[in-house]
């Protein structure tokens, strides 16, 4: 037999390099055909050429390779890391991505909500002896340990001339194979004294700026199984209206197997909140499953309490132990304490951004409706979906057969610009509705914005969206009367804002309105609006400068006319294409995502 080994050592502390390899993957649809090539060629250089240690332990571990580092590949999009370790009676496959914040979530939550939770950990788990995932911070790492055939009978290989076989069938160079790495924890004093700083710090890092209270609890249980406990769980208590009891958020073990049998005996007995101003672990009661599979121990209940507030409960609990050691509670709960800010913060992220939700529902029509003679279509962006855009649009019926359209934009956003749009968008449609024509809604609106500005400068010098100073508004508005011969007649004027374009049927663009100045500086602007048809087929393209003002380096969109260039190249398609393609172009213009809100409102004639 070959000398595998030479005269190095082999135990638990000093793998050989022969049976353990690793390598880095590209994060594209190849990395999974080069996981497969890499593993054969580690495991033919284990065994120097002769038959593997078994057939089918070799051919599961090529398929749990090929599965993780694909599912890594799909969920990341990072480089991955593989390694790969033989061992005396089995392989250990570990797959790292760099993206520690998008947790793997466990299969029964998965099913609760209706998805599936991937055929990659599922066939981890099947074909496992032991499986799991551990978090870094800035490395997700999901490990296996495929055991080989334990019965003779089951997998034999007769053995070369001369060569010795263990009772169990097993070849000599999977007894010379380095013993696994022992997972053994280390006295908590020492771990302690040494690491929970440093622990701390990573959970601090990896919790903060979180917005899911759900990511929270799931990085929770991930950070505490198995460095200080065997098990835990995360209840979250009520939040929010119509909400009175607490929810099991997540359940972690460190055996995979176990979770269902844990979650199932947790949600029977959840726990109460804790007494008014008490934060400190107490004990709790060990959860014994249906099975037996989990031996006593001690567990602990430790309130997850923020600002005066809980949040809910954190579970966990270590076999073996009849008290949690004192330094480990108190490691907990400060463990405890950055958990329940976290959630907190998540929950307070939820509200405000339900609050911009509802705000920004109210300042935008329900719907556009179906103007004679027009086809019409709408993009509508805002930069973030927590804060309330700037920028708003608007088409209504305004009598006599006239249809009104808007497209605004607020200097600013949040609550500030959302003051302001709900000034303007009401005072605008009763305008129109009362027969205004476009110059004279524009000048009333101005003197309105005017009006407003001023009054809030006076006395504390505050008032709703001006708190920081005058708020501006440029605006595009503009009536449609649809002809008797076809197309329909169009009368516009833009206030400081981007200048609409006209593509017709040829494929000429050209600029549709004089440039004017934006609404609220002063009081005594007035306005001029002009008039022209829009023949059949012919496109009115209106856009916010986040598209005009889309940047890639030094240059922006609308340089050297780049948004006329862009629509000259949308002859022939309806309104809902002309939208979708100048929305295309504006995010294909650099590769960072826009920042600014983008928002375009297409009226083609029929």
């Amino acid at each position: 037999m070959p000398d595998l080994l030479g005269s190095r050592t082999v135990g638990p502390d000093s793998i050989p390099r022969d049976f353990v390899s690793r390598t880095s993957l590209p994060g594209n649809q190849l990395a999974a055909s080069a996981a497969r090539k890499f593993f054969r060629a580690a495991l033919g250089t284990w065994t120097a050429g002769e038959p593997g240690p078994d057939e089918r332990l070799a051919a599961d571990a090529v398929l749990v390779v090929s599965e993780l580092v694909t599912n890594a590949v799909i969920h990341a999009g990072t480089t991955v890391e593989l390694l790969c370790r033989l061992e005396h009676d089995g392989l250990v496959v570990e797959v790292s991505d760099h993206h520690p914040a998008r947790v793997v979530r466990d299969r029964a939550e998965l099913e609760r909500e209706g998805r599936d939770g991937g055929r990659g950990l599922q066939l981890v788990a099947a074909l496992s002896e032991a499986w799991g995932i551990t978090y870094r911070r800035d490395l997700k790492t999901i490990w296996c340990r495929l055991a080989a055939a334990h019965d003779p009978e089951e997998h034999h290989v007769p053995p070369a001339d001369g060569e010795r076989t263990t009772p169990r069938g097993l070849r000599a160079a999977e007894i010379l194979a380095p013993l696994p790495r022992q997972a053994a924890r280390r006295s908590d004093g020492d771990w302690i004294s040494r690491g929970s700083l440093s622990f701390l710090a990573e959970a601090s890092d990896l919790l903060a700026g979180q917005l899911d209270e759900d990511m929270v609890a799931a990085l929770a249980g991930q950070l505490l199984v198995p460095r200080l406990a065997d098990w835990c769980a995360v209840w979250l208590g009520a939040d929010g209206p119509g909400t009175t009891e607490p929810r099991l958020a997540r359940v972690w073990h460190a055996a995979e197997s176990r979770i269902d049998a844990l979650r199932m005996v947790l949600e029977k007995d959840p726990p109460p909140p804790p007494p008014h101003g008490r934060s400190g672990a107490v004990p709790w009661p060990w959860p014994a499953t249906a099975d037996g599979t989990d031996a006593m121990g001690a567990a602990l209940a430790c309130p997850l309490v923020a600002g005066g507030r809980c949040h809910g409960t954190l579970l966990l609990g270590r076999t073996g132990l009849m008290r949690m050691p004192d330094e480990v509670i108190g490691l907990i709960e400060d463990f405890a304490r950055r958990v329940a800010l976290a959630v907190g913060t998540a929950r307070q992220y939820a509200r405000q951004a339900m609050i911009s939700r509802v705000l920004q529902r109210g300042l935008l029509p329900a719907g556009l409706g179906t103007v004679p003679g027009v086809e019409t279509a709408v993009v509508y962006e805002p930069t973030r979906a927590d804060v309330v855009g700037g920028d708003f649009y608007d088409i209504f019926p305004a009598g006599g057969g006239r249809w009104c359209f808007a497209l605004g934009d607020v200097q600013g956003n949040g609550p500030e610009a959302a003051a302001v749009t709900g000034l303007a968008r009401p005072v605008m449609r009763l305008l129109a509705r009362e027969g205004h024509g476009v110059a004279e809604v524009l000048d009333r609106l101005n003197r309105a914005l005017a009006d407003e500005a001023a009054a809030a400068t006076l006395g504390d010098g505050l008032g709703p969206g001006w708190e920081t100073g005058p708020r501006f508004l440029s605006l595009l508005y503009g009536e449609i009367v649809p002809g008797d011969g076809g197309g329909v007649l169009c009368t516009l004027a833009s206030a400081g804002h981007p200048l609409p374009l006209v593509l017709n049927a040829a494929g000429q663009v050209r600029a549709a309105a004089a440039p004017q100045i934006l609404l609220g500086i002063t009081d005594d602007a007035h306005y001029r609006s002009e008039s022209f048809r829009l023949a059949p087929g012919d496109t009115l393209l209106c856009v916010t400068d986040g598209v005009t003002e889309r940047r890639s380096g030094n240059r922006q969109f609308d340089d050297d006319d780049g948004l006329a260039a862009a629509l000259a190249g949308c002859v022939g398609l309806g309104a809902a294409g002309v939208a979708e393609r100048i929305r295309t172009a504006v995010h294909g213009y650099d590769a960072a995502p826009p920042d600014d809100d983008l928002a375009l409102l297409v009226l083609r004639a029929q």
